[in-house]
């Protein structure tokens, strides 16, 4: 029996240490990937910023608050933060937002430039059609 609750105790563990894993890998990901420091993220989360760095480092487990408080920082769903494996992080709306602002930019640009040279092609052949 207290070799069962030996290894009970082992597999709680580990499954602890690899669910405190994912979710300082998630946090991590979800932060950069919205470019926000451990200090704007505690801000955002009302949280320390040393509080911030020990879920990043492994160091801590949260409660189930905090981990309300980190979701609503994310603008993401309390599972998200404790989902395995996720690399494409969901975008926020914000930067979905912003996202979308640089695709239509780079297509402005882009269009422009198109613009441009079949404008300057267009007068280059006026001007050699008028010399003939």
């Amino acid at each position: 029996m207290r070799k069962l609750k030996s290894t009970l105790a082992k597999q709680v563990d580990k499954e602890e240490r690899a669910l405190r894993e994912m979710l300082s890998s998630n946090i991590r990901k979800y932060r950069h990937r919205r470019g926000l420091s451990q200090f704007s993220l505690a801000a955002k989360a009302d949280l320390s910023t040393n509080f911030i760095a020990d879920i990043e480092a492994g160091n801590t487990w949260v409660s189930s608050m905090t981990l309300i408080k980190l979701a609503k920082a994310f603008e993401i769903e309390v599972f998200e933060l404790l989902r395995p494996d996720k690399t494409d992080v969901p975008l926020g709306i914000d930067e979905e937002e912003s996202r979308i602002g640089s695709l239509v930019e780079q297509f402005s640009l882009d269009l422009t430039a198109v613009l441009r040279e079949a404008v300057e092609k267009a007068v280059e052949r006026g001007r050699l059609e008028g010399e003939k």
